[in-house]
């Protein structure tokens, strides 16, 4: 009778030992899909900028200074560390940047009416909504797995197997908090 229990102990441990590492698996690669998902989105953003600038330089040839801004920032993240904090950081001066070109709208009001630009700034708005979901959704499993790492007993294996905390995706800058408005 010892021995029945003894096995039926190992054997309830061991299903519990395997259904939380393969738990621990589960929730690292949906981590890494929702992160491969920003960056699909970013890529995208990042091939829409080149274009964006281009259609407001025929209207705005004198702003090279705002356009070489917009570039370099476009670089800079696109072509910078990929953690959560670099790459916020980076967004943030995206962003930021991003928010010049539009201004420069007001000043030529024939930019305003250009079909090729309304064009842009739509694909831009969306691009920045898909972002901003993906985000959430980055964010959403790196909270499943953080709170998996640190709940007991599950974090007995997340020791013994080296499973980590994931860092979420924060933006410092409140105003970068925000899509980039493309509102005429």
């Amino acid at each position: 009778m010892i021995t029945i229990i003894v096995i039926a102990v190992v054997v309830i441990l061991a299903v519990y030992f395997a259904a939380s590492y393969n738990g621990f698996v589960t929730l690292r690669n949906r981590v890494r899909e929702a992160w491969s998902d920003i960056d699909v989105q970013m890529k995208r953003r990042y091939d829409l900028i080149p274009n964006l600038v281009e259609t407001v330089k025929g209207y705005a040839a004198h702003e090279s200074g705002t356009f070489e801004k917009v570039i370099q920032a476009r670089n800079m993240a696109m072509n910078g560390p990929r953690d959560p904090e670099t790459l916020a950081k980076n967004e943030n001066i995206l962003s930021g940047t991003l928010k010049s070109i539009f201004a420069l709208q007001e000043s030529y009001p024939d930019l305003k009416a250009n079909q090729n630009f309304l064009k842009l700034q739509d694909e831009l708005r969306d691009t920045e909504d898909k972002i901003q979901s993906a985000r959430r959704f980055y964010n959403g499993n790196v909270l499943s797995l953080n709170t998996k790492v640190e709940q007991f007993p599950s974090n007995i294996i997340a020791n013994m197997f080296s499973f980590q905390k994931e860092k979420f995706f924060e933006l410092d800058d409140a105003a970068a908090r925000q899509a980039v408005q493309v509102k005429f």
